[in-house]
C-alpha cells in the first residue's frame, strides 16, 4: 500500500505526493457507489443492504450512487490519498531500515499516513460527503434540500472549523486502524506468498499475487467497522430524539449500542469489505507498479 522505496534510494521521495493523489481516484469508479451504499446502511441501521440499494436508486437511479463525489469525495481522494502515501512511504522505509519486519513496517506506516490523512483533510471532506448521503430526508417532507456549498457555508457559519470538521476524531482512529491494518495484513500476505512462492524478501511478486495480498489486507481491515458507524453517526444530517446533542465517540457508541445493540455497530460492513479491497488493491498493487514506471522514467 505505501509505495517502498526501490533499494538504495535515499532522500524524500516527492513522488509520491502524486502516485497517491492520481491512484485514489479510484473513488470515481467501484469507490463511491460502496462508499454510498455504506454509509446508507450505517445511517440507517434497520435497513437491509437491498432497501438500502434501493433507497439510494430512488435517490437518482445510477446517479444516486454517485452522491458526494463532485466535489466532496474528489477533493478527499486526491488530497488524503497524496498524504496517505507519502507519509506511509517515508514512515514504513524507515521503519524497514531499522530492521523492523515488513509487516510491522506496514502497520507503522499506514497507521501514521492515516492519522495525518485524517486530521490533513478528511476531517471536513468526509463530514460534507456525509452530509450529502443523509441529508435527502428533507426532500421526503416537500422541502427543497440547500446545495452542498450552501450546507457548507451554512455549518461554517453557526459552528466554524469545528462544525465542518465534525467527527474527525472519529475519522482518525477509523484511519489510524484502517490503514495500518490494511497496510500490516497486506504486506504480512506478501510474506505469506513469497514463503508459498518459494521467493526471498527482495524477489517481486507478480501481479495477480499482488493482488491477493491487497484483497486479504483490504477485507481483514474492516474488523474496525463500530468506529466508521460512529463516525458515519456523528456526522450524519438525521434527526433522532435520543441522539446526543454534542456526539463524541464515547456517547455516539452508547447511543447507538442503546438503539441497535452490536448489529447496529457493524451495519454496513459487508460493502466495506468489497470497498477496501477495491482501494487496497488499487493503493497498493496497482500504484507499487505506477511508482516503478515512475523510477523507470526518471532514469531515463
Amino acid at each position: 500500500m505505501a509505495i517502498q522505496k526501490e533499494p538504495g534510494q535515499k532522500g524524500i521521495n516527492w513522488s509520491n505526493i502524486a502516485v497517491g493523489g492520481i491512484m485514489n481516484m479510484e473513488v470515481t469508479t467501484l469507490g463511491q457507489p460502496l462508499e454510498v451504499l455504506k454509509t446508507q446502511m450505517a445511517a440507517n441501521r434497520s435497513q437491509t443492504m437491498p432497501q438500502a440499494a434501493k433507497t439510494v436508486w430512488s435517490r437518482g437511479g445510477v446517479l444516486g450512487f454517485y452522491q458526494g463525489l463532485i466535489p466532496w469525495a474528489w477533493i478527499e481522494a486526491s488530497t488524503k490519498g497524496a498524504v496517505l502515501i507519502f507519509t506511509a512511504s517515508e514512515v514504513e522505509s524507515a521503519v524497514l531500515d531499522m530492521g523492523v519486519g515488513p509487516a510491522a513496517a506496514g502497520l507503522l506506516g499506514g497507521m501514521s499516513g492515516g492519522i495525518a490523512q485524517a486530521y490533513a483533510t478528511m476531517g471536513f471532506t468526509t463530514c460534507m460527503k456525509t452530509v450529502e448521503i443523509t441529508r435527502h430526508k428533507q426532500a421526503v417532507t416537500g422541502v427543497k434540500p440547500q446545495s452542498t456549498w450552501a450546507v457548507f457555508a451554512d455549518i461554517y457559519r453557526r459552528e466554524g472549523l469545528a462544525g465542518v470538521n465534525k467527527g474527525v476524531n472519529a475519522v482518525a482512529v477509523r484511519q489510524c486502524t484502517n490503514w495500518g491494518s490494511r497496510m500490516g495484513f497486506a504486506r504480512l500476505a506478501e510474506t505469506g506468498i513469497r514463503k508459498i512462492r518459494g521467493k526471498g524478501d527482495n524477489d517481486k511478486l507478480g501481479a495477480l499475487d499482488k493482488i491477493l495480498a491487497s484483497s486479504v489486507g483490504g477485507a481483514l481491515a474492516t474488523w474496525n467497522q463500530p468506529i466508521e458507524v460512529i463516525r458515519v453517526e456523528m456526522q450524519s444530517m438525521a434527526k433522532s430524539a435520543n441522539r446526543p446533542v454534542n456526539p463524541t465517540i464515547m456517547n455516539t457508541l452508547a447511543y447507538i449500542y442503546k438503539e441497535n445493540g452490536i448489529k447496529g455497530l457493524y451495519r454496513g460492513v459487508t460493502p466495506r469489505i468489497g470497498l477496501g479491497i477495491w482501494q487496497t488493491i488499487c493503493m497498493v498493487s496497482f500504484a507499487d507498479y505506477v511508482k516503478a514506471c515512475t523510477v523507470i522514467s526518471m532514469m531515463l
